[in-house]
């Protein structure tokens, strides 16, 4: 891969290579330390394993499973059973993954060591990073990271982000010192649970520390242009506090307070020079124009999170976006062993250490195997160049053949390890950033909404939908075509105003976290377009080839003319009047 800065880099990259060039030998190895371990857990004894611990006996026995499938095994675990149901290793917490169709937040087990296991894979971040960019332990990193509301089980047990029990962890918080790994945001504001107090400080820090700043990230793409947002709205404050050397006083955090009081002082000159940048019409390169000297920018920007690639290099003047790690809330997978490459060809190298991984054939087009015959799956080091494949993960922490619900395409091998890219979450319909809207939910939101039609003798005909990400935050788009009875007893603006509120309080907790705590979503929109649009729509798809007998409307758009089409027949538009109710507190 290339030469190492240090000696800690070199033996990072030894590790890479010993573990690629050995996959399979590996994958054998961790799925014996897995049963081995947790033999004599509830769920392995019901599928009478009897000790085994070879993957022909484990492929044979052990179902494929849904989170819905283990669910009550979870809750059990979350009512205060302790007994080893999963794992013969307690449960130290659940890490929330995105919701169900009931609307909560997933609940993924998650163990002790687990942390142990993913700090490795952290640590091999930067030492790939140096083999393409040089002098990064000459700077720090401006990175805008949040913890998100937690809550606890029946029993106890805290239920949380993955990040931000990493973040609340002492392998972060109590991190030794490494030149290559410094942040200008301090502790103190990443773990204040406030998201206005947290931001404000992270931004300050970046601005005093500006010339030192040499990457610029958050953990999505999404985030990243928040904080951009923020300091489009905010920057007379912060340069305010720049001049003055004093902290807004909305920053009310003591642990904030106390460490700023040792950092700000007055600094007039930065001050001026935040007011020149800040104040003009134009935007294009803001990034690069307050922190000169930024190298790349560190998001990921695969799967959904490519849609915000037009607008972050224009806040950037195009500076690479280098997508590091490949990982979720049920298991860290891998790693981008060319973090500097152009995001459309981003491919991750999992780490077969992490866990032990299978992949189920992934063809759209096929048919859905019956339940008579299920398919094969595939090891990891068994897939092909060009094939796309679902992930299912067995973990230390006892999820057994779990559906991930990623569908990857392998585009190489890095010695005998296969490397993927990240093509979709499947049946995921709508996400602006950590939220997950599939095409069942939407339909039920949009059922909900329609009976505030109904004394109007209203009718939806037909809808779509689309992500729009040219407003910060992002915000969903509901396309309506209606059919009213009585053309003088049509709804109000402030009915449609109820409606889009409606599907709103329909969707899943994660979309309204991000809407109510998070700040991370716009109010919803539904633009009503004019009678007969939807027929246009399939006339336009019929003259591109699309066959009759087949063509289904779209539940979501994303090709350019299509929108072009429904923007142009759009007759009114709305948007919620408030925020859809959401609390930490898990539904009993």
């Amino acid at each position: 891969m290339g030469n190492p800065v240090c000696e800690k880099d070199a033996t990072a990259l030894r590790f890479i290579e010993e573990m690629t060039q050995n996959v399979d030998p590996v994958q054998a190895r961790v799925l014996a330390e897995i049963l081995s371990r947790n033999v004599e857990t509830e769920y392995l004894r019901r599928y009478k394993l009897e000790g085994a611990t070879d993957r022909d006996t484990f492929k044979s026995k052990v179902p494929v499973v849904t989170y819905e499938d283990i669910q009550p095994d979870i809750q059990r675990i979350a009512n205060g059973d302790r007994s080893p149901i999963l794992s013969s290793h307690p449960i130290s917490e659940f890490l929330t993954s995105s919701g169900t169709s009931a609307g909560e937040r997933k609940l993924m087990p998650t163990i002790h060591e687990e942390l142990d296991r993913r700090q490795l894979l952290y640590s091999l971040l930067m030492p790939v990073m140096n083999l393409y960019v040089p002098g990064l332990d000459k700077g720090k990193g401006l990175y805008f990271l949040f913890v998100k509301a937690e809550t606890k089980t029946p029993s106890g047990l805290v239920a949380r982000p993955v990040l931000t029990s990493y973040y609340k962890s002492d392998h972060f918080k109590t991190r030794p010192y490494d030149p290559f790994m410094v942040y200008t945001s301090p502790n103190e504001a990443i773990l204040c649970p406030d998201s206005f107090q947290s931001m404000h400080t992270q931004m300050l820090c970046g601005l005093l520390m500006r010339e030192e700043v040499l990457r610029v990230g958050a953990v999505f793409a999404s985030g990243l242009l928040r904080a951009i947002r923020f300091l489009q709205l905010n920057w007379r404050q912060l340069a305010y506090d720049i001049s003055t050397g004093t902290l807004n006083p909305k920053i009310i955090d003591p642990a904030i307070r106390k460490y700023m009081a040792k950092l700000l002082k007055p600094d007039p000159e930065l001050a001026a020079f935040i007011t020149e940048e800040c104040s003009g019409e134009k935007w294009e390169g803001i990034i690069t124009r307050i922190w000169p000297n930024t190298k790349y920018l560190d998001v990921i920007v695969t799967g959904a999170m490519a849609q915000y690639i037009p607008t972050l290099d224009y806040y950037s003047r195009g500076l690479p976006m280098a997508c590091t790690m490949y990982a979720s809330s049920e298991c860290y997978f891998g790693l981008n062993l060319k973090p500097m490459c152009d995001p459309s060809e981003v491919s991750y190298t999992i780490m077969p250490n992490m866990a032990y991984f299978e992949f189920i054939p992934h063809d759209p087009e096929a048919p859905a195997p019956s339940n008579d015959s299920p398919p094969r799956l595939i090891d990891l080091a068994d897939v092909r160049v060009g094939k796309e494949y679902e992930l299912v993960i067995t973990t230390y922490a006892g999820l057994n053949r779990y559906r991930v619900g990623d569908i990857l395409q392998v585009t190489g091998f890095y010695n005998s390890a296969p490397q993927f890219k990240f093509v979709r979450r499947k049946n995921v319909l709508l996400s602006i950033d950590s939220d997950k809207t599939d095409e069942a939910e939407l339909q039920k939101a949009i059922e909900n909404a329609s009976l505030l039609l109904k004394e109007f003798e209203t009718s939806i005909v037909e809808y779509t939908s689309y992500a729009d990400t040219n407003s910060i935050p992002g915000h969903y788009v509901i396309f309506w075509e209606l059919l009213a009875r009585d053309a003088a007893n049509k709804p109000s603006n402030e009915v449609l105003g109820k409606c889009c509120l409606a599907m709103e309080e329909s969707l899943n907790s994660v979309y309204r976290q991000g809407r109510v705590a998070d700040k991370s979503i716009g109010p919803l929109e539904i633009r009503i377009v004019r009678n007969g649009t939807f027929e246009e729509l399939m006339d336009y798809a019929l003259s591109r080839g699309a066959s009759i007998n087949q063509y289904k409307v779209p539940r979501c758009v994303t090709f350019n003319p299509v929108l072009e089409v429904l923007n142009a027949r759009m007759v009114s538009n709305h948007f919620s009047p408030a925020a859809p109710h959401w609390t930490p507190e898990r539904r009993r």
